[in-house]
């Protein structure tokens, strides 16, 4: 499902996935499993808490490939279509 985040309206980053779920545009998040738990354990929350289904990266590197950066990435987000 990574492969999905290339093409899909997305949010990169914690700040805007949590930003993200929390206003109810979120269709999936995705963590990388290397990712500070300190950081990520609250989007996990929100997700958990909002009914959003999380896909896990093995590392933060192969996230930020697959969003198409050049740097590695803790969360990305697909948005809903609406948005």
């Amino acid at each position: 499902m990574l492969e999905d985040l290339k093409n899909s309206n997305k949010t990169v980053g914690i700040k805007q996935s949590l930003k993200a779920v929390a206003n109810g545009n979120a269709k999936a998040v995705f963590i990388a499993r290397d990712a500070d738990e300190k950081i990520t354990g609250s989007l996990e929350e929100l997700c958990r808490t909002n009914g959003i289904p999380i896909e896990y990266a093995d590392t933060m590197k192969q996230l930020g490939k697959a969003v198409g950066i050049e740097v590695g990435a803790s969360a990305a987000c697909i948005l809903r279509e609406e948005v």
